[in-house]
Parts: C-alpha cells; sequence; structure tokens
C-alpha cells in the first residue's frame, strides 16, 4: 500500500490523522479514498494541494499514477507574488 502523508494543516478535518495506508492507482483515487474515509477533508482536496509522489511535486496530479510502494504527501499551495 502507498504510503500517505497529510500537511498538518489538514489535520483538523481528518481527527489528527496525518499518516495512512492506501491502496489507490492515481491521486483523483486517492482524493476520493480520503474523502470517503474524511467527509469533512472533502472540501479541501484539489485546487488547494500540491502532490510529491516519490519525491517529485505535481501542481495538477488528478491522474498522476501512484505505485504501492509510493510515498506520496499531500503539501497545501504556497501563494506568493
Amino acid at each position: 500500500m502507498a504510503r500517505i502523508a497529510l500537511s498538518s494543516s489538514l489535520a483538523p478535518y481528518t481527527d489528527g490523522v496525518l499518516e495512512l495506508e492506501l491502496e489507490v492507482a492515481n491521486v483523483r483515487q486517492l482524493f476520493q479514498a480520503l474523502g470517503e474515509r474524511y467527509p469533512e477533508l472533502r472540501a479541501h482536496l484539489g485546487a488547494g494541494l500540491a502532490v510529491a509522489i516519490d519525491g517529485e511535486i505535481y501542481q495538477d496530479a488528478l491522474l498522476q499514477p501512484i505505485s504501492h510502494d509510493s510515498d506520496v504527501i499531500l503539501i497545501t499551495k504556497i501563494a506568493g507574488g
């Protein structure tokens, strides 16, 4: 199963859970699985997050594949000017 780490800013929506393992094939499935497990998190998945898969950061990654041994980190995007 892929190892998933969540940004600490998401902790209020996951009852404090910041690490878990899930069997998903891509980022879209990851967001779906997280939304089912943590309904309050649903509204925060997507545009405001970047996804790092095995050390590579993706801004718009819904179809990006996730393998069973991947390390995935959900990172809150930083706005800048």
